[in-house]
């Protein structure tokens, strides 16, 4: 299993999101490895969407998303749920896409439909926040799958963002039964 290359993440936000469905997250432990073929992913486009957290500038928050591409940006939310994220397209730019839901393929426990879940069953927290996901112990890889069919829905949880709330740009696999909202 090889790590996707930078310059797959290097790209449009949008064609990375629907690109990543159908790829393998592997985080590697000494018990095994923890993998799940991605289902769902929400695509956030730079500081222009309201709905990113990069629409309120360069922060120590957020440093991570105006970073190079194929980096992780984890952040809390709610105080309780981890969530991960991908950076893409060139540092400074400030996009990234939410993983938000994994079909289980080894060595995960408990659900994974929805971001914090995910997390938790993968034991992903904010130490891994600006890790290089073209690393040996967690990354993406490319089973070489079929095709996806791919949905396009408006994103979960960002009412707040005007006319970005209903922007379809969250993707998931058609039919998949761990998808968190179909």
């Amino acid at each position: 299993m090889q790590p996707l290359p930078r310059s797959f993440y290097n790209r449009d936000t949008i064609v990375v999101a629907r690109e990543l469905l159908g790829k393998h997250l592997v985080r590697v432990t000494s018990e095994g490895n923890r993998m799940g073929r991605i289902v769902e992913v929400e695509a956030y486009l730079g500081p222009h969407d309201l709905a990113a957290h990069s629409s309120k500038g360069l922060t120590e928050r957020t440093r991570i998303m105006f970073g190079p591409p194929g980096y992780s940006y984890v952040y809390l939310i709610y105080g309780i749920h981890h969530c991960l994220n991908v950076v893409t397209e060139p540092a400074g730019h400030g996009a990234a896409v939410l993983l938000r839901a994994l079909e289980p393929l080894a060595g995960l426990s408990g659900r994974t439909s929805g971001p914090g879940l995910l997390c938790r069953a993968l034991g992903i927290d904010r130490q891994w926040n600006g890790h290089d996901l073209l690393s040996d112990d967690f990354f993406i890889t490319d089973p070489g799958a079929a095709a996806v069919r791919i949905v396009a829905r408006p994103r979960i949880g960002v009412d707040y963002a005007r006319h970005w709330a209903r922007r379809k740009l969250r993707f998931y696999e058609r039919g998949n039964p761990f998808v968190s909202r179909p």
